[in-house]
């Protein structure tokens, strides 16, 4: 870390695009855990598949969970995963959109939630902090 980076404070876009990436990372977690709890004592159709799906999601809320950490951190390698992470949130968020009843609320809170990360992520002030982008000036 330069001596710039640690002078200068965070932008709150950047402090605010790690929260989103932090509330993805728990909203996987909270998934993956619920999803286990019911495949060992709930009775799904298929209890192994159940286990698989909440295994595959705690470990898919690492990548946000990451990514929030690096972001903190001012990690340029941060950014990446966190746009991938919004982007392939827009797939379940645009399913849930067309589906009906009380489903489309949440594809709205969730399309809501990923476009608000890149747009805070792809905000110049936030590729400054990460040091992206930066020119050398001899």
């Amino acid at each position: 870390m330069s001596s710039d980076e640690t002078t200068t404070p965070r932008p709150t876009r950047l402090t605010a695009a790690a929260a989103v990436c932090a509330a993805e990372a728990l909203a996987l977690f909270a998934g993956g855990v619920w999803m286990l709890v019911m495949g060992l004592v709930g009775g799904p159709d298929s209890p192994t598949a159940a286990e698989t799906g909440g295994v595959t999601l705690i470990v898919l809320g690492l990548i946000p969970l990451a990514a929030a950490r690096g972001l903190l951190l001012r990690r340029s390698w941060s950014r990446g995963p966190a746009i991938i992470t919004q982007l392939i949130a827009l797939i379940p968020a645009w399913t849930l959109l067309r589906a009906e009843g009380s489903l489309i609320p949440l594809g709205m809170a969730l399309a809501a939630v990923a476009v608000t990360g890149l747009v805070l992520l792809v905000n110049p002030t936030t590729a400054q902090a990460l040091g992206i982008g930066a020119v050398s000036r001899d």
